[in-house]
């Protein structure tokens, strides 16, 4: 799988590519409009001053879009996400699923910080989104206020992102009593405690032991101020033997999370270790670099605390 896609850019996916199509935004009456499979449809109304309630623009989209073609979709703001909880869209989405048969790839609450900071998008619970789309492979969540999962049986989701400034510790729990017999990249993002951050390595424990993830050959618990704790629950997880790529990044990583790292000797086959922003020693640094010359390494945003402060990348 190429992880390149993947990374900490919160304010993107109004351009570009989304799961290999362009994104496209609903045009106005009469424009031209691309074939519906060959574009990711970006599902968006203004937080502030929207001319149409989300409700309106979702039924737009059905009416003017072959939905039956659609393989991609983004939905964005669905009004003041501050105030108003994702509940809507999704039961939307839900309501609508045999209308998007083809839906294979979803992300939401892609909003960007000017528009909505990360930490104040009021999710819902997600299962819904799950259990409406059973052929769905790729589902990724920005915002974690009010974020709800329950365990569930997916069979062919291979992709799981939660992009948040702080996790519930239950979504964390639901993930790893799951069943998810196809999922091949799991990334979470901890987050910090004042923004709902409090999840625990005990919290994770379902995950680490990978009973549930027979494919997951890639793994991301990032964003935490228990980063150096993640770093030593890892290395002694059942689940690391099958993976190809891990993710300890935009935490607050010190030596004593390295030190972990480096004397378990248990990380040597990766192919790909991510600990960017982080808050390493230059000594330390070197030694990573040396013990995994073999492996493609991620240590750029060396950080410095800040008054003995040490914060993740993402978390308001």
């Amino acid at each position: 799988m190429d992880y390149s896609e993947f990374n900490d850019d919160v304010d993107g996916l109004y351009r570009g590519e989304y799961a290999g199509l362009p994104i496209v935004s609903l045009r106005p009456p009469g424009a031209p409009m691309p074939a519906a499979g060959e574009a990711a449809w970006r599902l968006s109304v203004r937080v502030h001053d929207a001319k149409e309630t989300f409700e309106e623009h979702f039924a737009r989209f059905v009416e003017t879009v072959d939905t039956t073609e659609v393989r991609a979709i983004i939905v964005g703001g669905w009004g003041e996400a501050y105030e108003n909880d994702a509940s809507g869209p999704i039961r939307l989405l839900a309501e609508n699923a045999a209308r998007l048969p083809a839906l294979r790839s979803l992300f939401f609450g892609a909003m960007p910080s000017e528009e909505c900071e990360i930490s104040w998008i009021v999710q819902s619970d997600v299962t819904p989104l799950l259990e409406a789309f059973p052929l769905l492979e790729r589902l990724e969540v920005r915002g974690g206020t009010e974020l709800a999962l329950r365990p569930v049986r997916h069979d062919n989701l291979r992709i799981l992102r939660f992009e948040t400034g702080g996790l519930p510790p239950a979504v964390a729990r639901a993930v790893g009593e799951g069943d998810f017999p196809a999922l091949e990249y799991l990334e979470l993002w901890l987050g910090a405690e004042n923004y709902g951050g409090d999840t625990t390595v005990a919290d994770l424990e379902g995950i680490l032991s990978g009973e549930r993830l027979p494919a997951l050959r890639h793994l991301g618990l990032q964003d935490s101020e228990i980063q150096d704790e993640i770093a030593a629950a890892v290395v002694s997880a059942p689940v690391l033997a099958r993976l190809e790529s891990l993710a300890l990044s935009m935490g607050t990583l010190t030596d004593a999370g390295a030190e972990a790292l480096l004397e378990s000797g248990s990380l040597t086959h990766l192919r790909r270790l991510d600990l960017h922003h982080h808050f390493l020693s230059d000594a330390m640094v070197e030694r990573l670099r040396t013990a995994f010359s073999g492996v493609e390494l991620d240590l750029s945003e060396q950080e410095k605390p800040d008054d003995d402060w040490y914060y993740v990348a993402v978390s308001e």
